[in-house]
């Protein structure tokens, strides 16, 4: 399906008014989507403060401002361009939409579908940086959403990292729930590098 948004848009030359569309990727899209550049600029994260042990342990987050703001190079690596292409072929269960704007693709979104729980993983959005804060990351995450809601599926799933400040506040403006934290599930040391996993969930029943 392919979702045509009327609005002020900012393209190249100024802003007016102008038609983007928000389509299913195809493998032609595959080498424009490699150059999104999706660096990550942040300039806080989510501390997390432990308290407890055992199964009295608890923990809080707080926001709070970095020392240095961060900018991390974010390319679309080997493993997730061949799940892509994967997805693509029909290899695997999930899809990918591209925001496609007179043929340059601006931001895309790869989700997969994770049948025993009745869930669609979003694993992969990134929006062009010249092109962030247009509305278009939350487009794409809202026609994922009315996807899986068309699939009777119980939610959407987003993993994030607590040094990701825009990416976590941008899924709370989507409506995403903070359901979870993995202090594990990258290295034994998260709490040192301030890159907590964060399970954000939208419910869809």
């Amino acid at each position: 399906m392919t979702i045509q948004l009327w609005g002020r848009f900012r393209p190249r030359t100024g802003v007016s008014l102008v038609v983007m569309q928000i389509r299913p990727m195809t493998e032609h899209d595959l080498d424009d989507v490699t150059e999104i550049d999706a660096t990550i600029h942040s300039p806080s994260y989510l501390h997390v403060d432990q308290t407890g042990d055992d199964l009295g342990r608890s923990w809080r987050l707080e926001r709070r401002p970095r020392r240095e703001k961060l900018v991390q190079p974010n390319p679309l690596d080997d493993d997730a361009r061949f799940y892509l292409k994967q997805i693509l072929t029909g290899a695997e269960e999930g899809g990918a939409l591209v925001a496609d704007y007179n043929g340059e693709i601006l931001a895309f979104l790869m989700q997969r579908l994770e049948p025993e729980t009745r869930t669609m993983r979003v694993i992969d959005l990134r929006v062009d940086f010249d092109r962030r804060r247009e509305g278009i990351g939350s487009a794409l995450v809202f026609q994922a959403i009315r996807e899986a809601r068309e699939q009777s599926l119980r939610a959407v799933l987003v993993e994030t990292l607590t040094d990701n400040a825009p990416a976590n506040e941008f899924l709370q403006r989507c409506g995403f729930e903070l359901t979870g934290i993995d202090l594990r599930r990258w290295s034994n040391h998260d709490l040192v590098k301030e890159a907590v996993a964060l399970f954000w969930y939208a419910p869809l029943d």
